[in-house]
C-alpha cells in the first residue's frame, strides 16, 4: 500500500511544495513544531532511512541543505534543526525545523496550527 507521502508525490493529496526534482520533494509540514517545518522526501519509498542506497541519501543530504537554507532566509531562527524518527509515516524522511531554542525540536510537544493563508505565505516566503 502507498504511503500517504508516496499519494503527495503522485499529486493525489495536496502539498505544500518548497521545491521538488526528479529525486526528492520537499514540503512544508501540516502539523508543524515552527513556522516553516518542512520534510524532505526521496519519490523513491522507502520505508527506513538507513535503508537508501548510499548515493542517494547523500544527495537527499544535500537537497536537505538546500531547503534548509532557504527556509532560514525566510523563517526569523537561530539555527536549522534535522531530526529523522521515521516512526509517524512507512516513508524515509527528514524534518527540518528552525530552531531558537532546543525544545523547539521536541517532538513531543503540540504541534502547532496554521491557517491556509499563513501557510501559504510561509511557503511563499521560503520559495521567493
Amino acid at each position: 500500500m502507498a504511503s500517504i507521502f508516496t499519494k503527495i508525490i503522485e499529486g493525489e493529496i495536496p502539498c505544500y511544495k518548497i521545491a521538488e526534482n526528479d529525486k526528492f520533494l520537499a514540503f512544508l509540514d501540516i502539523n508543524p513544531l515552527a513556522r516553516g517545518h518542512a520534510l524532505v522526501i526521496p519519490k523513491v519509498e522507502v520505508d527506513y532511512i538507513f535503508e537508501i542506497d548510499d548515493a542517494l541519501l547523500g544527495e537527499m543530504m544535500i537537497f536537505a541543505k538546500q531547503i534548509a537554507l532557504q527556509i532560514e532566509k525566510a523563517v526569523p531562527c537561530k539555527r536549522m534543526g534535522i531530526a529523522v524518527i521515521g516512526l509517524e509515516v512507512p516513508h524515509a524522511h527528514i524534518h527540518l525545523v528552525p530552531l531558537n531554542q532546543v525544545e523547539d525540536i521536541n517532538f513531543s510537544r503540540p504541534k502547532l496550527s496554521f491557517t491556509p493563508e499563513e501557510m501559504a505565505e510561509t511557503l511563499e516566503a521560503i520559495v521567493k
